[in-house]
């Protein structure tokens, strides 16, 4: 098999695409298009975002220590995109795309109430890695929709239509192929 070699780079795609909502210390709120973050530890929760430093949520984020983030939709495709490319210098984007800032439990950050899940996240620690700084983070409250529960309480994020975010385009999820532990278990 013939395969090309490439100067190193980063192509482990497709990546989660969150919205990533902050407030400064004045509370006033803003939202950044994250498609660098991850889980990084499950007991305690904890994730990671990677921003870059001229972010103008950057700062914000480096001062509070605090942020939600927010999963994405096929519905919410559009708001991702343009809060990704416009800065909260310039537009007060949960205004601009007719997002409802909901108040967190703990974080000063709002939730973005259109989302099906929202993880309200403090700073532990901040990486300087290069291009873009980590903000590791624990997580202190998670809210789900009770839109995506059955009769039996249990939660469905399939029907949420999440989206991903891979070398420049926006895609949904597709078929389910198996769920863990099916390549082991007895027929």
């Amino acid at each position: 098999m013939a395969k090309e070699i490439w100067k190193p780079g980063n192509m482990l795609y497709p990546l989660p695409v969150v919205m990533v909502s902050v407030a400064d210390a004045a509370g006033k709120p803003n939202i950044i298009t994250v498609a660098w973050a991850g889980t990084i530890c499950s007991d305690p929760a904890m994730v990671s975002i990677s921003v870059r430093p001229e972010r103008y949520s950057y700062q914000i984020l480096k001062d509070t220590g605090e942020f939600v983030i927010n999963l994405t939709t096929r519905d919410l495709a559009y708001c991702t995109d343009y809060c990704g490319v416009k800065s909260g210098r310039e537009v007060d984007k949960f205004a601009e795309m007719h997002l409802t800032a909901v108040p967190a439990s703990i974080v000063k950050a709002p939730l973005i109430g259109e989302s099906p899940v929202n993880l309200e996240c403090q700073v532990t620690e901040v990486k300087a890695l290069g291009s873009h700084d980590m903000f590791m983070a624990k997580v202190v409250a998670v809210h789900a929709d009770e839109k995506y529960m059955d009769e039996n309480h249990k939660f469905h994020l399939e029907w949420a239509d999440l989206i991903t975010y891979s070398h420049g385009t926006y895609y949904t999820l597709g078929e389910r192929l198996g769920t863990f532990g099916y390549s082991v278990r007895k027929k």
